[in-house]
């Protein structure tokens, strides 16, 4: 890694991208990824961007490009994924993708040009899987802000429970709720078929995207837009061959669904491959057996895309069967166990205790990046201020220790912060930033 220099632009990008929603620690594999993906000159126009969702001018005043010039070259990293634009009361704000949700699966959704996209499919796994730093630097154990939460299958949980389930946790709610969608290719599911690792036979057509989201996809030609109906049968076909609903981990404006399967998606291999159980968050439901009703079949273990049903001898010394054993602490409380058991023998029922999601992208940014240590980032935002500057190293250090980050994410603590956060974001005439 000789080559790699303090002042060379793409370790520079390197270092930006870390300080975002999800960190991106330096590896040769990032290195060669950036390489593949940026020019120089779109490198070193994100490094001087504002590390938060800004608007054009805002961008302009940070970069220094004049007006043609800016608009070139965003319309160019936004038609590559790697600069997302996002319309908010009829303006456009702009932002860096972060290296997941953002570069990886926009650079993976596209298609054409087989050799770059295998050679891109290639270094994503090498980076996101192969080696360790991305995985240790993200999902040590001491997670509890994810981007992403399972949904569970709607008909599987008890007629007990089902009235308690709220809209945000409803695939079909959060459907019917949405005013714009698209359909694209399953980034994970596309990078497993160039690697020749894709063992289902699930289309890759089925990223759901929602309201800004799926106008940002459709605008830069990374999806296609459907309409409700063409999403509903998406959900039915998903139900149909027992995928994992995995969404947006907020209650209100959601931006995708993910449909799931176990040799393809990263997140599920994340847990079943190597044991990151605060890779997601589960829903609020878990899978429960009844010894009585079950006939030891077997088939709510071949379902589980995570592998954490197992098959073990019961105490029914006549029948000499064996019954389904949750390792509850890893259970996702998707349903997909549910829907494959033909004696109604396993069911979702509530969890003891509630799971927390953020009501909006701005508070699971926040509390993300709080999490994450990159929160100063998003509030002293111009990378070029020397001010700033100071006061991110600063605030930095003041939320990274062990009590403050603690206080903040705790439930007694929680609300407070992010109802002050968001009353800085109005008095700084960015009230449209907390309705993202």
């Amino acid at each position: 890694m000789g080559h790699i220099t303090n002042g060379n632009i793409y370790r520079k990008l390197g270092r930006k991208i870390d300080k975002l929603s999800m960190r991106a620690p330096w590896t040769q594999t990032l290195y060669e990824i950036l390489k593949e993906l940026y020019t120089e000159e779109e490198a070193s126009f994100v490094v001087q961007m504002p590390y938060s969702l800004s608007g054009f001018r805002k961008i302009k005043r940070a970069t220094g490009y004049e007006k043609k010039k800016l608009h070139r070259i965003l319309d160019r990293l936004c038609a590559k994924g790697l600069v997302m634009d996002l319309k908010i009361r009829g303006s456009y704000y702009y932002m860096p993708s972060p290296i997941v949700i953002g570069v990886f699966e926009f650079s993976m959704m596209r298609t054409g040009d087989s050799q770059g996209i295998k050679k891109r499919a290639e270094l994503f796994h090498t980076y996101l899987q192969g080696e360790d730093a991305f995985q240790n630097r993200n999902f040590n154990g001491n997670n509890n802000i994810s981007f992403m939460r399972t949904l569970p299958h709607e008909e599987t949980v008890i007629p007990a429970d089902y009235t308690e389930i709220l809209d945000y946790e409803k695939a079909s709610a959060l459907i019917q709720e949405a005013d714009r969608f698209s359909i694209g290719i399953c980034s994970c599911r596309h990078e497993k078929l160039h690697l020749g690792e894709k063992e289902c036979d699930v289309p890759l057509d089925t990223c759901s995207s929602f309201g800004m989201a799926a106008d940002f996809l459709i605008r830069n030609n990374l999806a296609k837009e459907v309409d409700k109906a063409e999403m509903l049968d998406n959900l039915a076909r998903s139900k149909e061959m027992g995928l994992v609903l995995n969404a947006d981990n907020v209650q209100r404006k959601i931006t995708y669904i993910c449909h799931c399967c176990g040799c393809c998606c990263n997140v599920l291999l994340g847990i079943s491959k190597y044991g990151y159980s605060d890779i997601i968050v589960t829903s609020n439901f878990i899978a429960e057996v009844d010894e009585n009703m079950c006939k030891g079949c077997g088939k709510c273990a071949d379902s589980c895309h995570i592998n954490v049903i197992r098959m073990l001898p019961s105490d029914d010394i006549n029948g000499g069967r064996k019954i389904p054993s949750v390792d509850e602490s890893l259970c996702l409380g998707c349903g997909v166990c549910v829907l494959s058991c033909n004696t109604g023998a396993i069911r979702l029922v509530r969890r003891s205790h509630r799971v927390i999601t953020p009501e909006t992208t701005f508070e699971r940014i926040i509390l993300q990046c709080l999490e994450k240590g990159t929160l100063q980032y998003q509030i002293f935002d111009n990378p070029s201020d020397v001010t700033q500057r100071i006061m991110r190293t600063f605030l930095g250090a003041f939320l990274r220790l062990p009590p403050v980050k603690k206080a903040l994410l705790s439930d007694l603590f929680r609300s407070s912060f992010l109802d002050f956060m968001k009353r800085g974001s109005n008095k700084q005439g960015k009230s449209w930033l907390t309705e993202v």
